[in-house]
């Protein structure tokens, strides 16, 4: 996993139950066991508590949005693909929709998104190369403490551009959507498959330009299919507004 982020060592990132009232009880477990009866024995650190405790967080999160009526929709992607223009029109056409973007730096995309007249919130991430659901609960509270928040009821997160590691957080999202590019290439779902295959839907972007870079669609679906054969794929361009709709009308529905 990531060398930076420290995604691959638990206890590298601190985390801590979020109930959205701000009474945060800090739980750590420090029972180090440093027994070695047999000095060649290598000791192997693994993601499984830190998953687990994220997935903790994250069903925390599902439950707290369905009290309040919000379907949170996480979006994931490379970087580059557009799906922050994506969004900007979605938002844009979407009644009672809002967004939280994750980026290692700045909040370029969330003043874009703004552009469309719903709320959205930046988490800067440093170098953390994915969202995880204390993050999320944290900008959750921020957000639905703006005025107005009261009328959302879908809410967008714009994960951090990555194609590896957001596809193992679970954010406690209702529908999970992978966006591809024309640009990427077909063979990124083949590459890539965990991202493709925990989709709810994926949206193929940037569509006006798949002649100039000999897009193989039927190349492309088929790979898609292999991975995730179930999931509904949008093909769509910013540049037409009009592709946009079959994929609003899902989210509406």
């Amino acid at each position: 996993m990531c060398e930076h982020c420290g995604c691959g060592q638990p206890g590298t990132n601190h985390h801590h139950l979020h109930d959205h009232g701000h009474s945060h009880g800090h739980s750590h477990g420090h029972d180090h066991s440093h027994a070695h009866p047999h000095p060649t024995e290598t000791e192997i650190p693994v993601m499984e508590d830190a998953l687990a405790l994220n997935q903790r967080l994250a069903d925390q999160n599902r439950g707290f949005l369905r009290a309040k009526g919000i379907k949170m929709v996480n979006l994931l992607s490379s970087p580059g693909s557009g799906k922050t223009e994506l969004l900007t029109q979605t938002l844009a056409a979407l009644d009672g929709s809002a967004a939280i973007v994750g980026d290692l730096q700045t909040d370029n995309d969330a003043q874009r998104l703004r552009k469309s007249g719903r709320p959205a919130l930046q988490i800067q991430t440093g170098t953390m190369c994915h969202l995880d659901a204390h993050a999320v609960a944290h900008a959750l509270d921020d957000l639905l403490a703006l005025p107005g928040a009261d009328t959302i009821r879908t809410l967008f997160i714009e994960n951090v551009g990555n194609l590896v590691c957001p596809a193992a957080f679970d954010l406690g999202e209702t529908l999970r959507v992978t966006c591809l590019s024309v640009t990427e290439g077909e063979d990124k779902p083949l590459k890539y498959p965990r991202a493709f295959l925990s989709a709810d839907a994926i949206v193929l972007t940037k569509l006006d330009l798949a002649e100039p870079c000999g897009f193989d669609r039927e190349l492309c679906l088929a790979n898609l299919r292999y991975v995730n054969p179930d999931a509904p794929v949008f093909e769509t361009s910013a540049r037409n507004p009009a592709s946009l709709a079959s994929w609003i009308d899902w989210l509406a529905q």
